[in-house]
């Protein structure tokens, strides 16, 4: 889309589902904002299997962003992952990842990626109720952009990933990134009660101040 997009584009921004018609289009944009090459049979999947949440926002009938996600119990979640809520939680919890979310170029800035998001988030106190303890997504560690997004919307970085992607058979270090909602939270350590009041105290030189020495200590001990 080359046009110029309006300051008010979003208040005419409307959500569907994906379906089979969207999938030569899906592949187009996936090519546009991915360096993953996806296999056919994950679009056949995103846009027909109902255990994905696939949502598209449209504008003037065509697609401008879009998010798939998949809500399962912890126990399906990737050995990588393992450890992204408490053993304490119950086997049948559930968490939500995120396999992808994108915004054509020239819409982005406009709030339609919070749009997405924040829709899944209305899905998962629908269907999932608390049931649902956190949404995960993985990223490169070069996506700066992305990072940025997801850090604004209170996600945490939880795993370094080393080599975590294959693109264009060059492997790439990923990480992976954590929302914790309805009262789901990690394995308790050390640096837990640290990381909760940095959400609250980012700013405080206090609070930058005692994380150096923590720091410190730490690798002093290795």
């Amino acid at each position: 889309m080359s046009d110029v997009v309006p300051p008010t584009a979003l208040s005419e921004v409307q959500l569907r589902f994906l379906c089979h018609d969207d999938i030569e289009n899906v592949k187009l944009l996936c090519g546009d904002w991915f360096p993953i090459e996806y296999p056919d049979s994950w679009y056949q999947d995103i846009t027909s299997n109902k255990k994905f949440f696939s949502l598209a926002a449209t504008y003037r009938g065509g697609i401008v962003g879009m998010i798939v996600a998949e809500i399962k119990g912890r126990t399906k979640v990737h050995k990588e992952d393992g450890d992204i809520l408490a053993s304490s939680f119950p086997v049948d919890t559930q968490v939500a990842y995120i396999l992808s979310l994108g915004v054509v170029k020239e819409f982005r800035k406009h709030g339609i990626g919070s749009l997405l998001l924040d829709s899944l988030k209305e899905h998962i106190s629908t269907t999932a109720q608390d049931h649902c303890k956190a949404i995960y997504l993985h990223v490169l560690t070069t996506n700066n952009t992305a990072i940025n997004f997801y850090e604004n919307r209170d996600f945490r970085q939880h795993h370094y990933l080393p080599y975590y992607y294959s693109i264009r058979g060059v492997l790439k270090d990923g990480f992976t990134y954590v929302l914790y909602i309805n009262g789901g939270h990690p394995p308790w350590t050390i640096l837990y009660p640290f990381l909760e009041a940095g959400k609250y105290f980012t700013c405080s030189l206090l609070f930058h101040f005692l994380w150096a020495i923590l720091v410190q200590m730490l690798q002093e001990k290795k």
